[in-house]
């Protein structure tokens, strides 16, 4: 998600930004119920799996404002 960013700056922002660090957590095991969903290994209906996606990027793009603005 954050390609080509400073790990360390990442690393930095998950120590002291809780709020941060439980969104990325969040995006990070919905990313992997989507691929499970999408691969028919976790049974979902369509209306799950579309609500999943849609909290899925709405938690990338509330990060990345986040991570931009703290590195700043």
């Amino acid at each position: 998600m954050f390609e080509g960013q400073s790990q360390s700056e990442l690393d930095a922002l998950m120590k002291s930004d809780p709020e941060f660090r439980q969104l990325y957590h969040r995006h990070r095991e919905l990313d992997k119920q989507v691929l499970d969903a999408e691969l028919g290994v976790l049974p979902l209906d369509d209306t799950t799996l579309g609500r999943m996606k849609k909290e899925k990027l709405n938690a990338k793009d509330r990060l990345t404002r986040m991570f931009a603005t703290r590195r700043h």
